[in-house]
């Protein structure tokens, strides 16, 4: 388990580029400490997967990096890492980091299923893609051709849905409304379950729910914007406990956004103001932040989506640097990330 350590992350010098032109061995907490986490790179156009010709690239009047993201918001990966799928809210699209073709590019989608402002997403392990659209008022799911198989949320009138979180195991799909300030449960085949939450400061009330996890256990953490604290529950839905409170102080929390639970059960929440994620434990325990304002390697502007796959890789939507962040959880039988 990670230990109790408080301390700044680690400065490195440089701008970010592509993990292979970075080469830089970073970790959290820094030396001579055990580390946890390490950063593994970044990605944000065609370049970082395969060079282009920057001469072809002028002559042609086109950027030589490539298409790339603009202004990332909600980012998954596959469980083998080969494809990460990013809501770009400025290119109103799903962008498509594929390393086996070593291709970027965005993720076609039939006219019914026309995104105008993604901001979450997800990917199931039969390739379907769910995306969240607040500005349509929709929850979408396509196949992995980009056909749309369903658009959800007429009948639940769901107003500004924006966090998404699957439980295959239980065929559960949990969408945040924002909106409305509740927690939205279907199952697989898109079929209503239940709804819960209403606006209010107690437990199980929210004040502006943005995002979502779920962890092995199929226990549901709920990023409670309004209210700056994190609310847990169970696979059958009964409370279990919440922590955070708002402050400038390491655990507390001033824009909390992404959140996403590792294999120990260690729980990451990203805070847009402090330009970090932190980790807590089980019991809302600080144990460790990553990061702090800035563009280098490690540092953030704006961040604001995250997931964890089933290889412990974590993936960091770093917004205003238009790009994606790798690190990787460091469990202690395992110090090399592999």
């Amino acid at each position: 388990m990670l230990a109790l350590i408080l301390m700044p992350a680690l400065f490195l010098s440089g701008c970010g580029g592509s993990p292979v032109k970075e080469k830089v061995d970073l970790v959290w907490p820094p030396p001579p400490e055990q580390p946890r986490v390490r950063y593994l790179g970044s990605y944000s156009s065609q370049l970082d997967l395969k060079g282009r010709s920057s001469l072809k690239a002028r002559l042609l009047g086109e950027d030589p990096r490539g298409f790339g993201l603009q202004k990332p918001y909600g980012v998954t990966a596959t469980d083998d890492g080969r494809r990460i799928y990013v809501a770009d809210t400025k290119r109103a699209a799903i962008v498509v980091f594929d390393f086996d073709t070593k291709k970027v590019y965005p993720f076609q989608t039939d006219a019914a299923g026309a995104l105008q402002s993604p901001i979450e997403v997800r990917v199931d392990s039969r390739g379907r893609l769910y995306v969240t659209d607040p500005v349509r008022s929709r929850l979408f799911i396509f196949s992995p051709e980009g056909k749309t198989l369903y658009a959800l949320g007429a009948s639940e009138k769901l107003e500004r849905p924006t966090g998404l979180a699957l439980d295959e195991q239980r065929e559960r799909i949990y969408v945040a409304d924002r909106g409305t300030h509740r927690i939205l449960v279907y199952n697989l085949d898109g079929e209503f379950q239940y709804a819960f939450g209403e606006r209010g400061t107690g437990p199980e009330q929210f004040n502006l729910p943005i995002n979502l996890a779920v962890d092995r256990d199929g226990n549901l953490y709920v990023v409670d914007f309004g209210n700056f604290r994190v609310q847990m529950f169970s696979s059958g839905g009964d409370f279990l406990g919440m922590f955070g409170e708002a402050g400038d102080k390491m655990g507390n929390m001033a824009r909390p956004k992404g959140i996403a639970v590792d294999s120990d059960g260690h729980i990451y929440v990203v805070d847009a103001a402090f330009g970090n994620f932190q980790i807590f434990n089980r019991e809302g325990r600080i144990l460790l932040f990553v990061g702090q304002m800035g563009h280098n390697p490690g540092q953030f502007w704006l961040p604001t989506g995250m997931y964890i796959n089933a290889q412990n890789r974590i993936y960091v939507s770093d917004s205003l640097n238009a790009r994606i962040q790798v690190f990787q959880y460091l469990p202690e039988q395992d110090m090399n990330g592999r």
